[in-house]
């Protein structure tokens, strides 16, 4: 198990590298570089050329990134001069609130999705199963932000049974005091996510309802009830642990659109108004975290994938 983790760990920090260095270069494929972007296009070539000597832009890209990352190792993510306060800061105010909004969401559709995906196994090929994968597929086909506006209108616009924002507190405890406001986008979040565990789960629940170990725990005696959750429950979740920390960055772009429907003060929305205001500091720092994010998310995935399959670590 040590080796198994070693080898990740250090995956993990070769993959961080070039992710590193691949947002840094995308920076600079900002039209007219990203001094120009961040000045507007008014600038003069005096204008450009000074900045870009204050920033640093003027120098080889190795030197470039060097310097960036060893601000990084320091937790220093950069300054926005559109917002006059520092990334760092900026994250720290707002990156709660989506992680709660994520946390909510992802709780609420692995509920569902997970239960009823085992469901469609066992009852597979019924009314019910149909119903349910229409549902799913329609949870496939429909944009995070389509759902989040459809409930718009249709809880609040129509029915005023929910308010149209989310809560504008900027504290988590603040946002978790205003629970009606919080109904909608955490419900456009969960059924996007639902659709992706439900149909996973129900393939891995029917995949491994053949293997030999069912018949065999079958003729030992075993009940249908154990079988199914003593046995096939536990191995059918390896999937969906794989599939949580590959999807990091569906949740992470889901979210942004839902804070963007809702108005939610977090760090979608910010990232948003960010990239409309070519805020290229704030989007530098938030698509690192992000990235650091979904490499560690990877790498819980493979621990949790080698705790449930102990195969795992062994051939790898």
């Amino acid at each position: 198990m040590i080796g198994f983790l070693i080898r990740r760990i250090f995956q993990a920090v070769v993959v961080t590298f070039f992710v590193t260095v691949a947002v840094l270069a995308l920076v600079h494929l900002f039209p007219g570089g990203p001094i120009r972007a961040l000045l507007g296009p008014r600038a003069t070539p005096q204008q450009i050329a000074y900045y870009n000597q204050i920033y640093g832009f003027d120098q080889p890209f190795y030197v470039q990134y060097a310097k960036w990352a060893w601000q990084l190792l320091h937790g220093n993510l950069g300054y926005s001069p559109k917002l006059n306060q520092t990334v760092a800061s900026l994250i720290a105010q707002d990156l709660p609130k989506t992680a709660l909004l994520v946390a909510l969401g992802l709780v609420v559709s692995l509920l569902s999705g997970i239960p009823l995906g085992v469901y469609q196994a066992v009852k597979r090929y019924t009314v019910g199963d149909y119903v349910l994968t229409g549902v799913s597929f329609l949870g496939y086909a429909t944009p995070t932000f389509f759902v989040g506006l459809l409930l718009v209108e249709w809880f609040s616009v129509d029915t005023h049974v929910f308010p149209p924002f989310a809560p504008q507190s900027n504290s988590v405890l603040g946002v978790l005091s205003q629970p009606r406001a919080l109904v909608m986008p955490v419900a456009a979040y969960a059924f996007v996510l639902y659709a992706l565990w439900s149909r996973y789960m129900r393939s891995s629940v029917m995949d491994n309802l053949v293997q030999d170990y069912v018949r065999t725990a079958r003729a030992k005696g075993a009940s249908e009830r154990r079988v199914l959750w003593a046995h096939i429950f536990r191995n059918s979740l390896i999937s969906i642990v794989t599939l949580l920390g590959l999807s990091l960055p569906l949740m992470v772009a889901g979210a942004i659109f839902i804070e963007v429907v809702f108005n939610y003060p977090g760090m979608g929305l910010a990232f948003y108004s960010a990239a409309e205001n070519v805020d290229y500091q704030t989007l530098l720092g938030f698509t690192v975290v992000v990235a650091v994010a979904t490499v560690l998310g990877n790498l819980l995935a493979d621990i949790g994938y080698a705790i449930l399959d102990p195969r795992v670590r062994y051939s790898r």
